[in-house]
């Protein structure tokens, strides 16, 4: 059988690991801290308003699939 790896490969975004690391120099009470914090939460915020529309999208769809009826027409 093949070898086992021993250890686990990790990956890590380098953009991500720049802000962590200029986030770490800089300490927790600066500015850039602050403003890195902040930038987390709007960030999360959009994620949450695109899911919050696909749900809509989505309720509209199969509500409105619901809401058709027949009606009779007469014929002369």
């Amino acid at each position: 059988m093949g070898k086992e790896k021993s250890e686990k490969e990790v990956f890590v975004c380098p953009v991500g690991k720049f802000f962590q690391d200029l986030s770490e120099f800089s300490g927790k009470r600066s500015k850039f801290h602050k403003h890195m914090s902040q930038s987390r939460i709007e960030f999360l915020k959009a994620i949450r308003s695109l899911v919050d529309e696909k749900i809509e999208g989505y309720e509209k769809k199969t509500s409105g699939k619901e809401e058709k009826k027949m009606t009779k027409i007469k014929v002369q």
